[in-house]
């Protein structure tokens, strides 16, 4: 009779995922509640070992899937972690993945009892979190900073069409601090990576702003030329 049986899972080696949103102005990092030892209770990052049958990029893919029900989320490597002591079961190397998506519910439900639940929760006032985890989160927060002043990561935190002071909000929050206004409008405008929408805000108090779409097919194109972002 047959069975359906999984593979092993990999002794030395586990993934670990850093995923960021933006919501209600403020950035937020993807946490599940952990429903198994080690840590079982404990607030921790999207992770568990690899299967010997899978490469370290599948596994970051699965291991994202089962513990938040999240799908089809492009995901780069960014940081390996191997200290000694990290795991108490032993030594334990994880490979840390980076990825920003829109927030939101995103139909967040685990598939496996691994972890009770997903949830977002401000990157800038993580709690205590198993294992490593929160060192990894703060490797992943100095990472995007890095990135989102060489290229236009934060265009996938921001809805579709959005307006200029949202865009702004955005890299102040990440970058945690304060940008000028004038400044940073003619620095962002000046790359014409913006398409102008003939449509403005609705349902605001204050003067309806104008919309704008970021024009990826501009930027790629710009990129084969050496073109380079800098805010």
């Amino acid at each position: 009779m047959a069975t359906n049986k999984l593979p092993p899972l990999h002794s030395d080696f586990s993934v670990d995922c850093v995923i960021f949103g933006f919501d209600e102005g403020e950035l937020k990092i993807l946490l599940i509640d952990r429903n198994e030892e080690p840590f079982k209770k404990w607030k921790a990052l999207p992770g568990n070992l690899a299967y010997d049958t899978e490469n370290i990029d599948k596994a970051a893919e699965r291991v994202l899937h089962e513990l938040t029900g999240l799908g089809n989320v492009f995901m780069n490597q960014f940081y390996t972690f191997g200290s000694i002591n990290r795991h108490p079961q032993g030594r334990v190397i994880t490979v840390a993945y980076f990825a920003i998506i829109k927030s939101g519910n995103n139909g967040l439900h685990p598939v496996t009892s691994f972890a009770k639940k997903a949830f977002w929760w401000p990157a800038y006032n993580l709690p205590k979190l198993a294992f490593d985890h929160k060192e990894i989160a703060e490797k992943g927060i100095e990472t995007l900073k890095n990135r989102i002043k060489i290229e236009p990561v934060g265009f996938e935190l921001l809805p579709e069409k959005f307006t200029l002071t949202q865009l702004q909000h955005l890299y102040e929050a990440i970058l945690e601090m304060e940008i000028d206004k004038r400044n940073f409008r003619k620095k962002i405008l000046g790359y014409n990576l913006l398409t102008e929408l003939k449509e403005k805000q609705t349902g605001v108090s204050h003067r309806a702003a104008k919309l704008y779409k970021f024009n990826k097919r501009r930027y790629e194109e710009l990129k084969k030329g050496g073109f380079s972002f800098k805010i």
